[in-house]
């Protein structure tokens, strides 16, 4: 076994000298990659293979020039004298691997390599080889300066002792790191990964998993962890298919986009659905009748059938094909029985396309190789040229752009009803029609959902360019022709879906992830719950699962390992009153550390702000991380935290959304945001 560290004073010291070790080595290995660049770039090759050596050297630099700063371990790993392949070594566990020279054993280790496992998976009981595990604590905001290192915790596994909290599992430097209070951005939890999100976090690339989190468990940083594990684990496959994460807004990218850099990742594109998929700006609007129709997935058949209405199986003229002063004759029953048998066989319709017109060519070349022997290929490319060719292609089987099927189909009653026969009944039908259609889809407005059927029909003719692996956050609130978009840039991919049941809040929220993994592609995903919260106070979970047994969504409840935190309710004798209530409210929070959030319904945040400013209190909006005191609607909070939350008026925000669950789930997201204190004012009867 490792000898233990005499005095702590000396043991500090000895780890803040290795730290200005390994920073002095980072230094070195910036410097080195900046020199390799230049190397590079005057390397003798063929010019793609410079060119990709130059790309791989420059992203290298790239990525060690952008590493956030701040500590650069956060554990330390002491094996046993005996029995594992790790015996006797001693290894610090950091956000990246650190080395003075590459042949040299690392300063720092990775967090993600295999040996780094034991860091979050070891126990008393199941020592997995490892002596001592040493956790580090930094001072909150440090940057790196090795001073800021502050304290260190030991646990003696082989020996069977751990310094876990009781009751928890949890180490007291792990509760305080998870606790500390923030201003900012989301950050990495490297250093607090729990043993059951490190099992989700280090799953196979090849195997698509999904995850019902309860709020405060850490499925948002599950996800982003996984993606850099895959990244690091399999960097060739992930990086030549591309790795996207999907939020469900831009104020929720800008809240996370800071965790993979500081992982060491940059390659990877963040982005919304509404961003992937936007081939026109949004210049329509739907009411919620159409958009549901819009959004359902019977809508897919109906744009299948709409765009291959087009294809005329059934034209009888025979084909003449000039070959010089010759002409192939090509008999109409052939001709359909070709374009027929392409269209059973539900190629891409540009596939199809181009299938019949190969077709049409073979059967010229055998008649012709049977009159007069083999044709080349510079013979094959002038038939497939050939005017009478490619306009008997064009008549049977058009060219067609996704926006002529859409507008077609929304402007046009008589090609709606026919391509929705025994789909949609008339109700449904006269809900998506256009009441002004346009004088042609060049001039169309469309509407968000619109774009959700551009895009189904693009996919038709074509199928889009798929990433080797998708991040989907707040997967329950997408529809089925959004999952179908997802499924097809994921068709030769895996994924990593997150959400929770009882956050959904879209008109067509999922009632369960069986069903939303079938319209993502996926239906053999496995379902993982999260349910152990580890920001989320036992004082605000118990308040949120007493409204949970309302929501009508089969999730297991919340359970939280923080013993702190606290809940207030404020009630205002007179309604005009809570403005005045929500100041003091927040005046009382600014007395603690941490993160300040007033949620209310998206109609009460212009007159909450006003207030707020009145009374001196400086109040941004949620597009401002680094804010003390934030203003946010009810609509986009969703995937935010704050340390406290003053939620307002829970009445208004469940109403914002209609009568129903969806008001009541909205207001389920806002309560879970709080992650020490919440207050909720309120002049009106509670909802719960």
């Amino acid at each position: 076994m490792t000898p233990p560290e005499p005095a702590l004073p000396h043991a500090l010291t000895r780890e803040r000298a290795h730290h200005d070790r390994c920073r002095s080595a980072l230094a070195a290995m910036v410097d080195g990659a900046d020199e390799e660049v230049l190397t590079g770039e005057d390397v003798s090759a063929s010019g793609a293979d410079a060119e990709v050596l130059g790309y791989r050297l420059r992203s290298r630099a790239e990525e060690l020039r952008e590493l956030p700063e701040g500590p650069l371990f956060f554990g330390r790993l002491d094996f046993a004298r005996t029995g594992t392949g790790h015996a006797g070594q001693r290894y610090h566990i950091g956000r990246l691997r650190i080395t003075e020279h590459p042949a040299a054993p690392p300063l720092v280790v990775d967090w993600r390599a295999p040996v780094s496992r034991a860091f979050y998976q070891a126990t008393a009981r199941d020592p997995q080889g490892v002596a001592v595990r040493r956790r580090f604590g930094w001072a909150p905001g440090s940057r790196g300066e090795s001073t800021d290192l502050t304290g260190l915790e030991d646990e003696h596994l082989e020996r069977g002792q751990g310094e876990a909290q009781e009751g928890t599992g949890v180490s007291a430097l792990v509760a305080r790191e998870i606790e500390r209070p923030r201003v900012g951005p989301m950050r990495d939890i490297a250093a607090t990964i729990q043993p059951g999100q490190d099992d989700l976090v280090r799953g196979d690339l090849g195997v698509s998993v999904c995850v019902q989190g309860a709020p405060g468990t850490g499925k948002t940083a599950v996800g982003l962890h996984r993606a850099a594990y895959l990244l690091y684990t399999h960097p060739q496959r992930v990086r030549r298919g591309g790795l996207l994460v999907l939020g469900p807004n831009r104020t929720f990218l800008s809240y996370i986009a800071e965790v993979l850099p500081a992982l060491g990742e940059t390659g990877v594109r963040q982005s919304t659905l509404a961003e992937e998929i936007a081939r026109h700006p949004v210049t329509g609007t739907d009411d919620e009748r159409a958009a549901a129709v819009k959004h359902d997935a019977r809508m897919a058949e109906v744009l299948r059938r709409a765009l291959y209405a087009r294809v005329r199986a059934d034209r009888a003229e025979s084909l003449a094909v000039p070959d010089g002063s010759y002409r192939w004759r090509v008999e109409g029953d052939e001709l359909a029985r070709i374009v027929a048998d392409v269209r059973d066989e539900e190629p891409p319709y540009a596939v199809g396309r181009e299938r019949v017109r190969a077709r049409i060519v073979r059967c010229v070349r055998e008649r012709a190789e049977r009159r007069s022997g083999p044709r080349g290929a510079v013979w094959v490319r002038r038939i497939e040229r050939a005017r009478p060719v490619s306009a008997y292609v064009d008549a049977v089987w058009p060219r067609v752009h996704p926006e002529e099927v859409v507008a077609d189909l929304l402007a046009g009653p008589e090609v709606l009803a026919a391509a929705a026969e025994g789909v949609l009944d008339a109700d449904e039908q006269g809900a998506v029609l256009w009441a002004s259609p346009p004088r042609s889809w060049r001039s169309a407005r469309w509407s968000a959902a619109d774009l959700v059927l551009l895009d189904e029909v693009a996919g038709l003719i074509e199928h889009p360019d798929g990433y080797g692996h998708v991040v989907v956050d707040e997967a329950q609130d997408l529809s089925p022709m959004e999952c179908r978009a997802i499924a097809r840039r994921a068709a030769f991919g895996s994924l990593t879906v997150l959400g929770d049941l009882a956050q959904g809040t879209t008109p067509w929220a999922a009632r369960s992830w069986p069903t939303v993994l079938r319209h993502l592609g996926k239906p053999d995903a496995a379902v993982v719950p999260l349910t152990t919260g580890f920001r989320v106070p036992r004082a605000v979970v118990a308040l949120t699962n007493r409204l949970l047994g309302r929501l009508d969504v089969d999730v297991p409840a919340a359970r939280s390992l923080r013993g702190d935190g606290e809940v207030r309710l404020r009630e205002v004798p007179d309604p005009d009153g809570v403005p005045a209530a929500v100041v003091a409210a927040v005046r009382d929070a600014l007395g603690r550390e941490g993160s300040v959030g007033v949620v209310a319904a998206d109609a009460d945040v212009p007159r909450l702000r006003r207030a707020l400013t009145g009374a001196g209190v400086e109040a941004a909006g949620p597009e401002d991380l680094g804010a003390r005191v934030t203003v946010v609607p009810a609509s986009l909070v969703k995937g935010l935290e704050y340390d406290h939350v003053v939620a307002v008026e829970p009445a208004a925000i469940a109403e914002a959304e209609g009568h129903g669950q969806r008001g009541l789930r909205r207001l389920y997201v806002v309560l879970t945001r709080a992650v020490s204190r919440l207050d909720v004012v309120h002049g009106r009867p509670l909802p719960f």
